[in-house]
């Protein structure tokens, strides 16, 4: 019998350690950013209110996409002390594509592949501090990537 409850507890303490990560993800990921279809009502939902145009935002992203299902973009933020990166595309069916969280010290760099749904503009927000900073580039796409 003490096998049983041994068991018992194990699974229980086990199944109590995965569920925690969950949790701690769920509460990081902005489901409403993420999920709304207007570009406004996405910025609303990441709280940004104002944003200044920065060129210390750069933007690796070829001028044409043969197929926008695939489109490599690489973001490099100069900006002292950024927090995140967010891409967005106004044009796709949810606009927000990522939303990047660093950790004091690092890096604020990202290589990612999107999908547009046609040709559009990519807009970078970058935040530091308690200011968003934006930065965008048009990429013409020559096939569909998403519906």
């Amino acid at each position: 019998m003490q096998r049983r409850n041994f068991l018992t507890f194990l699974l229980g303490g086990a199944t109590a350690l995965l569920v925690i990560p969950l949790q701690v993800l769920s509460a990081v990921w902005n489901r409403a950013a993420f999920e709304t279809t207007k570009l406004d009502e996405a910025t609303k939902n990441l709280s940004i209110d104002n944003e200044i145009v920065s060129l210390d935002i750069q933007i690796i992203a070829p001028d044409k996409a043969e197929n926008g299902a695939v489109v490599p973009v690489e973001v490099r933020s100069h900006i002292a002390n950024t927090e995140a990166i967010a891409i967005l595309v106004e044009k796709n069916p949810t606009p927000l594509i990522a939303n990047f969280m660093f950790s004091h010290g690092a890096e604020p760099f990202v290589v990612t592949r999107i999908k547009m749904a046609e040709t559009d503009d990519i807009k970078i927000i970058v935040k530091a501090g308690n200011q968003y900073f934006t930065n965008s580039k048009n990429i013409i796409v020559l096939e569909n990537g998403c519906g």
